[in-house]
């Protein structure tokens, strides 16, 4: 009987586990992936897309399920551009799903563009075939496809790729950059139809409105701030760190306002970079610093011991938490001020790439019980 119960706790603690593990793979996700017409007409297009990712990505700052915070994925991808393959349809996935959004920045602000055939049926094929989409019906998973010539361009049947692309729980909402009407006819609005997505219409040449407000410009100094708790660690360490630095740039030299929402984004749960910082790397459980050979640490950590490689870790890790929070203060004061511009702007018509995706993305993160703020 002994030899039974014993039998039976041991059962009992692996399902446990089993469960367990399950459960955190279960973790809420949302992924979106955004097909951009590079073709000779869409520099407006590419202009609004990269100055304002950090925007709309703000959105799921502080997105929750049944408690839980998702993971935020984003895919790009361009199409329409003659010097691509005309084989493979005149496109080309510049990234696969990556939770690194500073990768998504630095791709975004070196596209060009010029002129060529935009196929957006393939593009969509492609994207729902081609990238790690969930399998689970409870996560957000979209695509979001901007541009300016007819749906049905291209060998490759939008009707047939939107369908494939629904039945895989994969809403498609489409963003015409042009008139309503001229969308409509184009097939535009059936394709969003076809995948349970959104007809939305911009004008890809306006003149973006940037809010600056007067907390901006120490929002964006924490920012850059926040950037010396990082430490660089293994072959990719300080080309990434670089790149942080070099996207705060980007976003500075775009609008302060611009500065100030990319601050925002890296003071949100959102912004992890374990794979090159040993702060997040630590705190996530990706590494232990008494696994990392010499060579992987940074100069300044190599001639320390393991108790103050520990004690400089948590440090810059406090550090950073702190100016988080300050961030994040400073941000809701300024949330407040540009509302109440917004408001003053509200009857001129704005309509442009980061309004149109923030409209769709709430309503269908709402549907599928993300709570947004």
């Amino acid at each position: 009987m002994k030899a039974i119960l014993r039998s039976l706790i041991v059962l009992t603690a692996l399902l446990t586990l089993a469960t367990n593990g399950h459960a955190q793979q279960e973790a809420p996700r949302i992924q979106i992936a955004i097909l951009l017409d590079t073709s000779g007409s869409m520099e407006g297009l590419i202009e609004q897309a990269k100055t304002q990712l950090w925007k709309v990505v703000n959105e799921f700052a502080t997105a929750e399920r049944d408690g839980a915070r998702p993971e935020l994925e984003v895919a790009l991808y361009e199409y329409g551009k003659s010097s691509l393959p005309a084989e493979e349809g005149y496109l080309r996935m510049i990234l696969p799903l990556t939770t690194d959004l500073d990768a998504v920045s630095q791709e975004l602000f070196v596209l060009t563009t010029n002129g060529g055939d935009e196929y957006c049926g393939w593009v969509i094929r492609d994207a729902v075939r081609d990238l790690n989409w969930s399998s689970s019906n409870k996560d957000l998973k979209a695509i979001f496809i901007a541009g300016n010539e007819p749906f049905t361009q291209g060998g490759i049947d939008f009707r047939e790729s939107c369908r494939s692309s629904i039945g895989k729980g994969i809403v498609v909402n489409t963003i015409h950059c042009g008139s309503f009407d001229e969308g409509r006819t184009g097939s535009w609005e059936e394709g969003a139809l076809l995948a349970d997505g959104r007809y939305l219409y911009i004008d890809q040449n306006q003149a973006l409105v940037h809010i600056d407000a007067p907390q901006d410009a120490d929002i964006a100094r924490l920012g850059a701030e926040l950037n010396t708790t990082y430490i660089p660690y293994g072959s990719a360490g300080l080309a990434s760190a670089e790149r942080q630095e070099v996207q705060d740039a980007n976003a500075m030299g775009a609008a302060p306002a611009a500065a100030a929402e990319r601050a925002v984004f890296k003071a949100s749960a959102h912004y992890k970079n374990s794979g090159w910082d040993l702060v997040d790397a630590v705190e996530g459980g990706d590494i232990e610093l008494k696994e990392l050979e010499e060579e992987a640490l940074p100069e300044e950590m190599r001639q320390m011991t393991l108790e103050e490689q520990t004690l400089f870790v948590q440090e810059n890790a406090t550090k950073r938490v702190e100016l988080q929070e300050q961030i994040n203060q400073l941000n809701a004061e300024r949330e407040l001020y540009v509302a109440e511009k917004m408001k003053e702007l509200s009857e001129k018509g704005t309509n442009s790439w980061d309004e149109a995706m923030i409209e769709a993305i709430r309503e269908q993160a709402e549907a599928r019980e993300f709570e947004l703020k």
